[in-house]
């Protein structure tokens, strides 16, 4: 089995025991009921609004305890402690893992977060039924994010209509260039890029560079993975890239604060 089919199959395993996930969801807790609890939920926080305020360049800081490439990634993980930390360091929202067997997060951190920083929050899971955006409200996310290689044109379209309706922000993310196309007929407002090869799991932010240039320059675009240093996130503003998501290279930094003050620049003068 080579590389590229090694990748695939771990996607597909990823989809097949979130379909059981959800099946066991929807039987503890029904739509009807998870629709009720809609009513507490905090109030929508306009996510894109939150990144433009960033200009010119808005950090999306992701709460992150492990992953399936890179393994645990932070031991000491207090993920409201961490959330408090970006949100004091100037992040101008925060994505929360909430997929548990791959990525050891929980829907629990998200709701935790949410009551205790006041930035949009994102809910960055494998979405693939309504029934997991309405339950991403009801913990009180302001985003979903919405893969494009994992879902077919009918359901990336519901799913976005779905947060759409909720007044939630939805982050479409694409790899693939041949994904484009269909993602910008739902007009978008945000779209996110991969730069991480899911067939070699290889960063090269070259890749949201020149994706960059064919998408509409009133769409705000969201450079995600291979961003280190201050230096990578100057290519990407000067590339037109007014929007970061970072994960790994703050959970691994013995300083997260610190670290997101070096990504925003407001340690260097």
């Amino acid at each position: 089995m080579n590389q590229s089919e090694i990748v695939s199959d771990i996607l597909q395993k990823i989809c097949e025991h979130k379909w059981i996930e959800i099946d066991a969801a929807k039987r503890a807790v029904s739509v009807h009921d998870l629709e009720t609890q809609l009513i507490s939920a905090p109030e929508v926080q306009d996510f894109v609004a939150a990144l433009q305020g960033k200009h010119p360049m808005g950090l999306i800081t992701e709460v992150k305890k492990a992953s399936p490439s890179a393994g645990l990634i932070r031991a000491d993980f207090d993920p409201v402690a961490i959330a408090e930390t970006y949100a004091t360091h100037g992040a101008a929202c925060v994505s929360v893992l909430t997929d548990e067997k791959y990525f050891q997060g929980s829907l629990e951190y998200l709701k935790q977060i949410r009551t205790a920083i006041d930035l949009p929050v994102l809910r960055k899971d494998f979405i693939l039924d309504p029934y997991q955006i309405i339950e991403a409200r009801a913990a009180g996310a302001d985003c979903v994010l919405l893969i494009a290689e994992c879902l077919d044109d009918t359901e990336l379209a519901d799913l976005y209509e779905c947060a759409t309706e909720l007044r939630m922000a939805a982050l479409i993310e694409i790899y693939e260039p041949s994904n484009l196309d269909r993602v910008l007929r739902l007009d978008p407002p945000l779209i996110g890029v991969n730069n991480r090869n899911l067939k070699t799991m290889t960063t090269d932010l070259g890749h949201c560079i020149e994706l960059r240039k064919e998408i509409p320059a009133d769409v705000l675009m969201v450079g995600e993975s291979g961003i280190h240093t201050r230096e990578d996130v100057e290519r990407l503003q000067n590339a037109g890239i007014h929007a970061i998501l970072v994960g790994e290279t703050l959970m691994k930094s013995q300083d997260i604060g610190a670290k997101v003050d070096e990504l925003t620049g407001n340690n260097h003068q």
